[in-house]
């Protein structure tokens, strides 16, 4: 095992230190300086060493336990979904006079899980910028009346689904009240509740007084975790809160909890993005010498470090090592490294290593050719760009939000405009929904090009569709008509 932490270091000790102070990534990308495109976070993939997410999604307990035969079920499910739309017209009525609780009562309908996620669900996509108060206060509202009705009891997913909204509306207060509420009615509150109130009250500077009231909390239900200490770094690393990693990480070893592979990565990959190269190399060699050897998601961890250090013969040595011990590389670990050689601005290893993996057994997925098209792209080789994204269509990978993003913002180097703004539209037909990164490239490249008018009807359009109405403030000068 010794060897094994050597080998990582003689491999990456030669990374340029500069490599510390890296771009954010493109998923942050409204704001990277040259590659918005859809490239994957280190963060994400770190993710995925998570087999134990608490929830795989909001599915409400009370849904899964009504029981029938499919019709009787579709009748509930259909019943529930138009009351919901008749709560939800009651609730927009709300206003100085109006007797909400009153009106809602009147209704006569059944509360159940279904009713309440809806109700919520459709409270929390028409928050914006100039109504997030009065969302808030109207979910609130729901909230309580809904949770005081006989033979329902909101379940965990319910609270979840409210902090959302409260969070989303950066109403701090009112969210510790509800987790109090939960712990005063007997629910633990889980890993899921911290990763909503972290993000919240991080964005607030009150992240650290967050984290100690969670490490000392009795109720807390870290698991599947091994400890609290890696369900919060767990959390903290998707928000990118690096610093406050190597905090928790101290408290960790002073309440004298150690590490384990997943709290070695995720502190690898907040030291990386601090530019600690040297604590880089240490924390390797002490997971070595503590008995751990790299899992798959070191490995990808450390590709992309290779990667963004240039250094494709160091990263083939890497792979062809991963195999000598058992570990075979995946798509995952080829495109996290095709990735890092892109920003690096090696092209040529780019395509080596996407003709490797296809050589290997590894069928590029969506992600993977969403990074070689942008490799094109940013080299200016948009003929090849284009042929591969042809090709991913016809191997029947449907293109996402970034691999559109890379294509507009291909199209709008070679000012062909007007395919680019074509291009919004295709997406819409494909059922591919724009993302904000593809809206601020399309947008941005526009002015720059001195096309003003075209830059509005996007952001027009835009916001007809309803798409992100309360981030239109970042479009500096724009007034809608």
């Amino acid at each position: 095992m010794n060897l094994l932490a050597q080998f990582g270091r003689r491999v990456l000790w030669k990374i340029p230190h500069q490599c510390g102070s890296v771009r954010r990534f493109c998923d942050q990308g409204l704001y990277d300086d040259d590659v918005g495109n859809g490239f994957m976070p280190i963060e994400e993939l770190l993710k995925e060493s998570a087999e134990f997410l608490d929830v795989p999604a909001d599915v409400d307990d009370q849904e899964t336990q009504f029981q029938g035969s499919s019709s009787t079920r579709q009748f509930f499910v259909g019943s529930a979904l138009r009351d919901a739309d008749r709560v939800f017209e009651v609730l927009r009525q709300d206003g100085p006079g109006f007797d909400v609780r009153s009106a809602l009562s009147e209704l006569n309908i059944r509360v159940s899980g279904i009713l309440v996620r809806e109700v919520l669900l459709k409270l929390r996509r028409m928050i914006d910028i100039r109504n997030k108060n009065r969302c808030a206060r109207l979910g609130y509202k729901f909230f309580l009346w809904s949770g005081q009705h006989e033979n329902y009891m909101h379940t965990a997913n319910a609270y979840h689904l409210m902090l959302k909204i409260l969070a989303d509306t950066g109403e701090i207060v009112p969210m510790w009240r509800l987790v109090d509420e939960m712990t005063d009615k007997g629910y633990p509150t889980t890993a899921r509740a911290f990763n909503i109130l972290i993000r919240a009250c991080a964005e607030k500077g009150l992240g650290r007084q967050t984290v100690v009231r969670f490490i000392k909390s009795k109720t807390f239900n870290f698991r599947p975790f091994k400890h609290s200490y890696n369900a919060i770094l767990h959390s903290l690393v998707s928000i990118n809160e690096y610093k406050l990693i190597e905090w928790v990480h101290q408290r960790m070893l002073d309440d004298g909890y150690s590490p384990d592979i997943l709290t070695y990565n995720i502190l690898m990959c907040a030291k990386y993005r601090l530019g600690k190269l040297y604590q880089f190399h240490r924390l390797l060699d002490e997971m070595g010498k503590n008995g751990f050897s790299p899992d798959v998601h070191t490995y990808n961890l450390l590709l992309h470090v290779l990667g963004r250090g240039d250094k494709p013969l160091a990263a083939l040595n890497l792979l062809n090592h991963m195999k000598e011990v058992g570990i075979y590389p995946s798509v995952l670990h080829f495109t996290t490294l095709i990735d890092g050689l892109s920003r690096a601005g090696n092209l040529d290893a780019c395509k080596y290593f996407f003709d490797e993996m296809i050589t290997n057994g590894c069928n590029p997925d969506v992600v993977s050719y969403t990074v070689m098209i942008t490799a094109y792209v940013v080299a200016g080789e948009l003929d090849k760009s284009r042929q591969l994204f042809n090709e991913m269509i016809a191997e029947g990978k449907l293109p996402n939000a970034y691999t559109y993003n890379s294509m507009i913002r291909g199209l709008c180097m070679e000012r062909k405009f007007k395919e680019a703004c074509s291009m919004l539209k295709e997406m819409e037909y494909r059922g591919c929904t724009p993302n904000f990164l593809v809206y601020s490239t399309l947008v941005n490249n526009l002015r720059s090009a001195g096309k003003v008018s075209a830059a509005g009807e996007v952001l027009s359009y835009m916001l007809e569709k309803g798409h992100y109405v309360h981030l239109q403030s970042k479009f500096k000068g724009y007034r809608r008509s």
